[in-house]
């Protein structure tokens, strides 16, 4: 067993320092010399890439295109929208000078505070107030509508209390921006991308999701609704992974962003904004991980294959390659992304122990006697379970085993969400199931001086309004006034 997988601190133990631990010993990110900040690592972005990919390719099939705008924001921008500029402002990092100089004692540089900007520019915590200012321009007549802009890039939340991928004060995310003609519009596509992230997050995280509604006091700062997807993580801690807004005219009235209708009269244009961020990458380690190291859903691995051999001599090795550059071929023409690694400066256990960490799917081993009986080992990572087979007809079964792992986390995942979800009517009850690690349906009053009550006495929040959950109406479980229906609740990360 590698050093690497000795040190890893079991789940059971302690989740927080597992996760911590498999992110860096993965090799997929770690912390920076800024505070609060991270580097991610080749193999943590080239998931990352992954997910960009994917997400661009759906986003584009949707109708939305890319484009760019400015990391820093003028403070006044931020000043136009009274609930916006309150949900962040405790978040900003804020660009007060343009310019250094070499210090008087020759010790290095200063500050010149002759160089003080006429206004603060403040880094992006998000883009609705200097994308708007834009759109201002861009839009006249109802013939300029809808626009549909997504956004590659970085932002930046000053972030107290860091973690690698969950939360970190500088993040990649995408972030799109929509304006339409009328309201029906703007909510639609607030609901189309609720679904695109969902259908992601199951069909290529592997990761089962709750769609739903925010409660008013969980809504995006300057949203009218916001739509979310929540995941359950394996220690029953909710993690929000995608969200989609929809914004009303808040932002068309603060940036005055006006068009003329089909009928000759002036509106505003009507919002949405939506996003997810590296934090997926956080979502889909907490997802499937063991103590062995990452599990990883084909659909996302950078690498899908690994092939092994184990040879003692060097005529033995180059017999292996011979036979196995074939597969290799035929896996690439297939779309697999495979590697043979021959590499001499590693022993194959330390490569298997490695490659487990790094949670490729399928691994493949071939020695000499697998040449003399024309046979081939295969171990699939979500299981450990190995097979020796004939190297006949490898890549087919190589390929439905991917599509096998694929379906076997996601059924994984979403069995273990549906044994920690349960239907409770008591508060005591409630307190004792949060403490284990439950999502909880639960009859809520609908006001935020209850919901206020129930995160400051056990840590857990409403999650969502799940959109196909209980809508029977009954009595509030802390105050016993009537409830419209049932809401999610959980601790979060």
């Amino acid at each position: 067993m590698a050093k690497e997988l000795k040190e890893l601190t079991p789940r059971s133990e302690n989740y927080s320092q597992w996760y911590q631990d498999l992110v860096i010993k993965a090799d997929l990110a770690e912390n920076s010399a800024v505070r609060g900040c991270m580097v991610i690592k080749p193999y943590g972005y080239a998931i990352w890439e992954k997910m960009q990919h994917i997400l661009d390719s759906k986003f584009k099939e949707t109708g939305h295109v890319n484009a760019y705008f400015p990391l820093l924001i003028p403070k006044s921008f931020l000043s136009k929208e009274a609930e916006h500029v309150e949900g962040f402002a405790k978040e900003c990092a804020v660009v007060t000078h343009y310019r250094l100089k070499t210090n008087h004692d020759g010790t290095g540089v200063v500050v010149d505070p002759e160089a003080k900007l006429e206004e603060e520019l403040i880094i992006r915590p998000t883009s609705e107030t200097i994308i708007w200012n834009t759109y201002r321009n861009w839009i006249h007549s109802y013939r300029d509508l809808p626009v549909l802009c997504n956004q590659w890039a970085n932002v930046m939340r000053w972030e107290m209390r860091t973690r690698l991928f969950l939360r970190t004060a500088e993040f990649l995310w995408q972030e799109g921006h929509t304006a339409h003609a009328t309201r029906e519009e703007a909510e639609e596509e607030a609901k189309k991308m609720q679904g695109v992230y969902a259908d992601f997050a199951e069909k290529y995280m592997a990761m089962p999701v709750i769609r739903g509604v925010k409660s008013e006091s969980e809504r995006f700062a300057g949203a009218l609704d916001t739509y979310t997807i929540e995941a359950m993580m394996q220690d029953g801690k909710a993690l929000q992974a995608g969200t989609s807004h929809f914004l009303g005219q808040n932002f068309g009235k603060a940036f005055d962003v006006t068009f003329v209708d089909k009928d000759g009269k002036t509106d505003y244009a009507w919002a949405t904004s939506w996003g997810v961020s590296t934090r997926l990458i956080g979502a889909l380690i907490m997802s499937h991980s063991d103590d062995n190291g990452l599990v990883l859903p084909p659909h996302l691995a950078p690498l899908q294959v690994v092939i092994i051999p184990i040879y003692k001599s060097m005529e033995q090795l180059n017999e292996i390659r011979e036979r196995v550059n074939g597969i290799v071929e035929n896996l690439k023409k297939r779309g697999v992304s495979v590697k043979f690694d021959d590499a001499d400066n590693r022993k194959p256990g330390w490569k298997f122990a490695n490659y487990e960490l790094k949670g490729v799917p399928v691994r493949l081993a071939m020695g000499g006697r697998d040449m003399e009986n024309g046979t081939i080992e295969v171990m699939r990572r979500d299981t450990l379970e190995k097979e020796t087979v004939p190297v006949e007809g490898i890549e087919d079964r190589v390929q439905n085993l991917l599509e096998d792992i694929q379906n076997n986390i996601f059924q994984k995942a979403l069995k273990r969400r549906e044994e920690r979800t349960i239907t409770v009517d008591s508060y005591d009850e409630f307190k004792e199931k949060i403490e284990q690690g439950y999502f909880i349906m639960a009859h809520w009053d609908g006001t935020p001086e209850t919901e206020e009550r129930v995160k400051n006495e056990t840590k857990a929040t409403i999650r969502c309004l799940p959109l196909d959950g209980d809508m029977t109406p009954g009595r509030c479980m802390v105050t016993g006034k009537p409830s419209a229906r049932r809401v999610l609740f959980a601790r979060a990360y």
